[in-house]
C-alpha cells in the first residue's frame, strides 16, 4: 500500500476487508493506515470469528473508525451485492482499497467481482501471504459491458425466459447486432439460453 496520498485524493482512506482471522486486517490497516475500515463478518459467526473483531476494534478502535457489516457466506452474487452497495454510499472523493485475505473463499470472490462491477472506484485489491507476509495486489479487472449488452442484461433481468424475438422488441439493434451481442453475453457466461434467456449469477453480478 502507498501510505503517501497523492496530488489530488483528498478523500479518506477506507479499507474494506474481509475477516476471519485478525492477522491479515492488521497488517492490511498497519500497512494502509486507513481512516474507515469495513469489516465484512458472517451473518452467523462463531467465536473464532468474533475474538477477531473484537481484537480489531480494541487494537484499532481508538483510531480508525470501524464498521461491521454482516454478508452472507456462500451466496457470491449477494456478497457482491452487499459490496457494491457499501461502495456507492462512500463519497466520490475517498479512496477505496479492498483486502480479501481473510474468511471463506466464497466470501473474498464475493468481494472481488464487486471490486470488478465498480473498478472506477476501488483503487487497490490486495490478498497478503501468509507465509511472508507479503501484500499481493491483484488486476483490477472490470465487465467491460457496452451499452447493447447491459440493456439486453437488464431485460433478461425484468423477464426471464425471454426468447431471441422478445429481446429484439425491447433493444434497439439489428438483428445481426442482437445475435453477436447475445453470442458474447454467452461467451462471457452472463446469459443461459436453455428454456429462453436468463441471467446466470455472473450476469447478475455483472448487472450491479
Amino acid at each position: 500500500y502507498n501510505t503517501i496520498k497523492e496530488k489530488g485524493d483528498m478523500g479518506k482512506k477506507v479499507l474494506i476487508a474481509t475477516v476471519y482471522g485478525p492477522d491479515p486486517v492488521l497488517l492490511a490497516a498497519t500497512r494502509l493506515g486507513p481512516d474507515r475500515m469495513i469489516l465484512l463478518i458472517d451473518k452467523e459467526t462463531n467465536k473464532e470469528q468474533d475474538a477477531s473483531v473484537k481484537l480489531i476494534q480494541n487494537s484499532l478502535g481508538k483510531v480508525i473508525d470501524i464498521k461491521i457489516v454482516k454478508t452472507d457466506v456462500y451466496d457470491i452474487v449477494d456478497i457482491a451485492k452487499k459490496v457494491v452497495e457499501i461502495i456507492d454510499l462512500e463519497p466520490n472523493d475517498n479512496q477505496i482499497f479492498v483486502n480479501i485475505t481473510s474468511g471463506r473463499k466464497t466470501k473474498a470472490i464475493g468481494v472481488l467481482f464487486a471490486a470488478y462491477a465498480r473498478h472506477d472506484r476501488v483503487k487497490k485489491i490486495a490478498y497478503n501471504t501468509e507465509e511472508k507476509k507479503e501484500v499481493i495486489y491483484l488486476p483490477k479487472l472490470s465487465f467491460k459491458l457496452t451499452e447493447s449488452q447491459k440493456s439486453i442484461l437488464e431485460e433478461i433481468d425484468k423477464n426471464p425466459g425471454m426468447s431471441i424475438t422478445d429481446i429484439s422488441k425491447k433493444v434497439d439493434l439489428s438483428t445481426a447486432m442482437l445475435y453477436r451481442a447475445i453470442g458474447d453475453l454467452e461467451d462471457m457466461d452472463f446469459v443461459n439460453k436453455e428454456d429462453g434467456y436468463t441471467l446466470t449469477s455472473a450476469g447478475r453480478i455483472a448487472r450491479l
